[in-house]
């Protein structure tokens, strides 16, 4: 209307246009991964029960607590973030900053005193001593290990922790480790060699090198 009455009519820059759709875009992926974790640590703290329970060495819950919170502060700061450079909204802006802000500052917080890390080892040292009482556990800990190709916690040796494949166990799986600490797992290209980490705790580093991966998924995480 203005540029009918004969006043200047003023565009966004190129370079603004394309930052403005670059932050849509990357808050809106931010968001639905908060989305997701939410609904992931909801769904966990409804529906699961801690592993170990009543034997005195429970999981705790708060893991799923702190995914769940942690999803929801994400999405918050994400759509916040999303809808302000969608609408060109200073507020909404102001809040994902004031949001990112905090996020970086806990980040520091948290790498200067280092719970993340202790929280992060204990958490995986629980699912590998109760790897064999939970299977869903059991699974997501076979695909980080898979995924990251690495085994147990700070190293391989953390499989001691597990009353089956403890080398003192008379169970057949005494000193060996599962098939998702194997460099190789897949059998002709498509099964899995379940046995391929058998007695690898009985070997020497080098030879257990060529056979699991000696390094493990805490670092990695």
């Amino acid at each position: 209307r203005d540029g009918l009455r004969g006043s200047p009519v003023t565009y966004l820059p190129a370079r603004s246009t394309c930052f403005k759709y670059l932050a849509f875009l990357s808050n809106f992926l931010f968001s639905l991964l908060g989305l997701l974790s939410l609904a992931t640590g909801l769904w966990a703290l409804a529906v699961k029960e801690p592993v170990g329970s009543g034997r005195g060495c429970a999981l705790p819950a708060d893991p799923m607590l702190r995914l769940a919170l942690g999803g929801l502060a994400v999405s918050v700061v994400s759509l916040a973030g999303c809808l302000g450079a969608l609408c060109e909204n200073t507020c909404l802006l102001r809040c994902f900053s004031a949001g990112l802000l905090a996020f970086l500052l806990l980040e520091a917080t948290a790498s200067a005193l280092g719970p993340l890390q202790d929280g992060l080892d204990h958490a995986l040292h629980m699912v590998i001593t109760h790897y064999q009482d939970n299977p869903d556990l059991c699974f997501l800990l076979d695909q980080v290990q898979l995924g990251l190709q690495c085994c147990g916690a700070a190293s391989y040796w953390d499989w001691q922790l597990n009353p089956y494949f403890n080398c003192s166990s008379a169970r057949v799986q005494a000193c060996s480790l599962p098939a998702s600490c194997c460099i190789g797992p897949g059998e002709d290209g498509a099964s899995i060699n379940t046995q391929c980490g058998s007695r690898a705790l009985r070997l020497g580093e080098a030879a257990a090198g060529r056979v699991v991966h000696l390094q493990g998924c805490g670092p990695r995480l």
